[in-house]
């Protein structure tokens, strides 16, 4: 009777171990898209080192199963990213997409109203594709005045709240006031930036997306 119970459990050990395995190699790498502007492509900074790759590294190190892909190019509008959007989505379908833009937008005094609609279709472009979108605040230099700050700064509380979405603090909060952190032209951070942003994105995706 003993040989046979053992005979069993040897059984029932082997299935457990290649259920567990199976587990492991169908596990779904999810993907997070960043369509964003200078910030997120590194202007000025080596590829290696922006906040994005060093992000990524740090994900790897901690064997998180999400790859980002970082779609963002300097200079960009939200024009420029609502038209190069659905392209993006068809290449990498990803389950995630963080917008980043609009900097620029405000930065060449477009319309508020103009930036907003645009903003509201990526998001319903994100939506289609049954991934998840996630808005990134975006802040201002005072100098273009306080109506239009406020009318700017508050378009991403408002869509964030109107389409149910997460809004991820601005990522120069604390970096765009300290001159040692930025470029000489004083709108782009620099390479010493670049760990502080990564480590700041990290710690708003965690509690977006539930990875420890």
């Amino acid at each position: 009777m003993s040989k046979i119970f053992g005979f069993f459990k040897k059984i029932i050990l082997y299935f457990l171990i290649i259920f567990s395995f199976t587990n492991i190699i169908t596990a779904k790498e999810e993907t997070l898209l960043i369509l964003g502007d200078s910030i997120s492509a590194g202007y000025g900074i080596n590829q290696k080192d922006n906040w994005v790759s060093l992000l990524q590294e740090e994900f790897y190190k901690e064997e998180t199963s999400l790859k980002l892909i970082n779609s963002s190019v300097s200079g960009d509008t939200t024009s420029g990213g609502l038209e190069r959007l659905k392209e993006d989505l068809k290449i990498s379908n990803p389950d995630y997409v963080l917008i980043e833009l609009g900097g620029n937008d405000a930065l060449r005094g477009y319309p508020v109203k103009k930036i907003k609609d645009n903003l509201k279709q990526m998001i319903s472009l994100v939506k289609a594709n049954n991934s998840k979108p996630l808005l990134m605040q975006i802040r201002i230099p005072p100098n273009y005045g306080q109506k239009y700050t406020y009318a700017f700064e508050k378009i991403y509380v408002d869509l964030a709240l109107a389409e149910n979405i997460n809004l991820l603090p601005f990522m120069l909060e604390n970096i765009g006031v300290n001159s040692d952190l930025m470029q000489s032209d004083g709108i782009h951070p620099n390479k010493k930036a670049q760990e502080m942003i990564a480590k700041d994105v990290k710690k708003n995706l965690n509690k977006v997306l539930f990875f420890k």
